[in-house]
């Protein structure tokens, strides 16, 4: 896997385009590059207005689905694009059934731009990592190479390697652009809403009765940080988001507070099903089953020695923040994740 890509020197005074900036994500990355002396212009392009300030950041309201981007990207001269806008879970304005049209129409168009976009240095996507999936036959922790080794058995893992599929072709047809797919472990943090995240939040939280996995849990603001840091020293090929160690899933649960019930496997599919259903996330509850019966780990080294992201909590230290701020107290460390986001690195 080739490692090298563009230097933070090369992309001096670089020209950021965020898709999908009124994503939480979209939005945090953008208040943190516009605060850089080495970034001249943010632009953040999505179909719905921003509900957050986004400073100095313009706003052009745009829908990447529509051809009309092929046009409107050239236009704003980039120098990096970073793909926020892939949807992984159903929203109200977003049901379910939509986010394949969603995440593949617009991935699609937006490559179709990228294509035509002469000036072009950089492309970030924002993915996930659940594209290694979840079983007992998984390594300890996944380096980026395994992706191809394991089948793709849900349909939210036949989503995500259809979108990275998509994603090798553009970097294959343009290897002068340094093509980073960023593959994200589960994310937690106060002010963060996601299944998982409203799953840890339920009065009573059901357990796959002998099973208690170990998770690897991304605090929301090294999520911020090592995507801004993508963005200012990116590398070609897939990087793991991914923290140092791991977390049991009952460790998590007593940090929290929280009352556990085992669900004997029999009861299993019918109550996940429920449970999916009540967190906003039934068609994803087979990837969630999995992940709560035997977990993920991540390798995180070319996260940290190649992109030089220095997380600022490992997965513990997430739990323990996490725990923190659901029983009322502030966090260790405000959103966004405070300052530089990446160190210098010698390639």
């Amino acid at each position: 896997m080739g490692s090298e890509g563009v230097s933070g020197a090369d992309l001096a005074g670089r020209r950021v385009v965020i898709a999908g900036v009124s994503t939480r994500w979209g939005s945090e990355l953008a208040r943190t590059l516009q605060q850089r002396a080495d970034v001249s212009r943010v632009i953040g392009i999505d179909s719905a207005r921003p509900t957050t300030d986004l400073g100095r950041t313009e706003f052009v309201e745009a829908d990447i689905r529509n051809p009309s981007i092929s046009a409107l990207l050239p236009s704003l001269e980039p120098d990096v694009v970073v793909h926020c806008g892939i949807v992984w879970y159903p929203e109200r304005d977003r049901p379910s059934r939509a986010l394949h049209d969603i995440n593949v129409i617009g991935t699609l168009q937006l490559l179709a731009a990228c294509e035509k976009t002469e000036g072009l240095r950089a492309l970030i996507v924002r993915g996930s990592a659940a594209i290694y999936g979840s079983s007992p036959a998984a390594p300890a922790f996944f380096t980026e190479d395994m992706a191809r080794r394991y089948p793709l058995v849900t349909r939210f893992q036949r989503d995500i390697g259809e979108l990275e599929g998509y994603f090798d072709n553009f970097a294959r047809r343009r290897p002068e652009v340094t093509c980073c797919m960023l593959r994200f472990q589960v994310e937690v943090g106060p002010g963060l809403d996601t299944p998982f995240n409203r799953y840890l939040n339920l009065p009573v939280v059901p357990t796959r009765m002998g099973f208690d996995p170990r998770l690897q849990l991304l605090h929301v603001d090294d999520a911020t940080g090592a995507l801004a840091a993508a963005t200012l020293n990116p590398v070609h090929g897939a990087v793991n988001v991914a923290p140092d160690g791991a977390i049991s899933l009952s460790r998590l649960l007593r940090l929290c507070g929280k009352t556990a019930v085992g669900i004997p496997p029999i009861l299993g599919g019918a109550i996940n099903r429920r449970v999916g259903r009540h967190l906003g996330s039934a068609d994803l509850y087979r990837d969630g089953e999995l992940l709560l019966r035997y977990g993920r780990g991540c390798d995180n080294r070319r996260l940290r020695e190649e992109i030089g992201y220095e997380l600022a909590f490992d997965s513990e230290g997430a739990a323990r923040d996490f725990a923190r701020t659901a029983h009322g107290m502030k966090s260790l460390f405000p959103a966004p994740h405070p300052g530089s986001p990446v160190r210098s690195v010698t390639r």
